[in-house]
């Protein structure tokens, strides 16, 4: 990774869409099934949403797009899957919509597409609270 795809990552971050932001909050620290996601995510010559590693998984989200954007969406997916990552599109719209559909499409996801040799991550811990003792 260049010096400036680094710099370029770290400028979508601080700039990011209300799309972006609202799937970001839902997904950080590991917040739906203990994924660890990434977000602006340099790999070849583009920079991807959000990527989760473990599973081998990308989502990009989509904006309202031109004819030529469907050309260039379609090389970029055929070569970030040539690199043995799956590839999801969300649009933006759907995001802001209706979140919980998004996040189920993205859980169902990535448990279809785990890895061989990879347990899946353990559940999250139950939140500490007052409880009968035994």
């Amino acid at each position: 990774m260049t010096t400036h795809q680094r710099q370029f990552a770290r400028t979508l971050r601080r700039q990011a869409t209300s799309a972006e932001d609202l799937l970001w909050q839902a997904l950080r620290g590991r917040r739906l099934d203990g994924l660890k996601v990434r977000r602006q995510v340099p790999l070849l010559t583009y920079t991807l949403d959000f990527v989760c590693v473990e599973r081998r998984l990308v989502v990009e989200l989509d904006g309202r797009g031109h004819a030529w954007e469907a050309d260039y969406d379609a090389r970029r997916t055929r070569e970030v899957e040539a690199h043995g990552l799956r590839l999801i599109r969300v649009p933006n719209a759907m995001v802001l919509d209706d979140l919980d559909v998004v996040l189920h499409h993205i859980a169902m996801a990535a448990r279809s597409h785990q890895p061989p040799g990879v347990p899946p991550s353990p559940p999250a811990p139950l939140p500490s609270g007052r409880g009968e003792e035994r």
